[in-house]
C-alpha cells in the first residue's frame, strides 16, 4: 500500500465536496483515537486525506486541515481532546447516512481491494 494505489484509485473516482468533508472527518476521528478501522484502512484514509486535502469541501477547509496537520506535528492530552470536540462537530454537521454513503462507496469502488492487515508495504 502506497501513495500511488490511492492516487491511481483517484484518477478514475471522482470525488464530490462532501466526500472531502467525509474525508476530513474519517482523519480527525484517526487522530482522536476513536476510529475503529483495521490498521490498513486507516492507512488507507490518511493518504486518501493527503491526496484530496486541499480540495475545496462544502464546510471543512484549512482550519480543519491545519488542525489536522498539527495534530499528526505533536500530538498530546490537549490536542486530542480539541480533534475529538472537532471530530464531534464535524460529525454532527455530516449526517451518519452520509458517512456510511462515502465509506460503502469506497469499498464498492474498489479502493480498499486485494488490501489486507498482512501487507507489509504500508506507507
Amino acid at each position: 500500500m502506497n501513495a500511488a494505489h490511492v492516487g491511481d484509485w483517484l484518477c478514475g473516482h471522482a470525488l464530490t465536496a462532501s466526500d472531502i468533508d467525509c474525508a476530513t472527518t474519517v482523519m480527525l476521528k484517526i487522530l482522536d483515537g476513536k476510529c475503529k478501522m483495521g490498521a490498513v484502512d486507516k492507512t488507507v484514509m490518511a493518504l486518501l486525506y493527503d491526496a484530496v486535502k486541499h480540495r475545496p469541501g462544502e464546510r471543512f477547509g484549512d482550519e480543519y486541515h491545519r488542525l489536522i496537520a498539527a495534530a499528526r506535528a505533536a500530538s498530546s492530552e490537549g490536542m486530542r481532546n480539541l480533534i475529538y470536540e472537532k471530530r464531534v462537530l464535524a460529525e454532527t454537521m455530516l449526517s451518519r447516512p452520509v458517512m456510511k454513503t462515502f465509506k460503502a462507496m469506497l469499498r464498492e469502488q474498489g479502493l480498499f481491494a486485494g488490501l489486507s492487515e498482512d501487507d507489509e508495504s504500508l506507507a
